[in-house]
């Protein structure tokens, strides 16, 4: 049976994932048939990237995505947009419809511009700053 999962990548404690097609019996990170897509979800809002054209040629054949996979898909829409397809629409139609990607910097959870903690010199001068209540 083929599956619809993702495959772990990238060092300890910064993962991201790649949607692959691949057999059922084959191990997470083994031996796959195609990469179809990539997860981060590290990123503020996660990162998805899939080839839906390629989603939808593995679906009709008969792959079927696992938990997680299904709720990737329902999440960037592709879900939706497969379920068109299988009431009779054209793929071509449907992936015309697909909204246009989402810039989002991959290396990191945060808003550009910010750091992931102040220094100690900013934090002891944001303090010296502040007026100090009299009691």
């Amino acid at each position: 049976m083929v599956r619809i999962r993702f495959r772990r990548e990238g060092s300890r404690h910064q993962p991201f994932y790649r949607m692959v097609v691949a057999e059922k019996e084959s191990p997470r990170d083994g031996r796959f048939l195609e990469v179809i897509g990539h997860y981060n979800p590290r990123t503020q809002p996660a990162t998805i990237d899939v080839k839906e054209d390629r989603l939808f040629h593995w679906m009709k054949a008969g792959a079927v995505p696992s938990d997680s996979a299904q709720q990737v898909l329902k999440t960037c829409g592709a879900w939706e947009r497969w379920e068109r397809v299988q009431k009779g629409e054209t793929a071509e139609a449907v992936l015309a419809s697909r909204p246009a990607a989402v810039e989002v910097d991959p290396r990191t959870r945060r808003e550009p511009g910010t750091s992931a903690r102040p220094s100690k010199k900013k934090a002891k001068k944001a303090a010296e700053a502040e007026p100090k209540a009299e009691a």
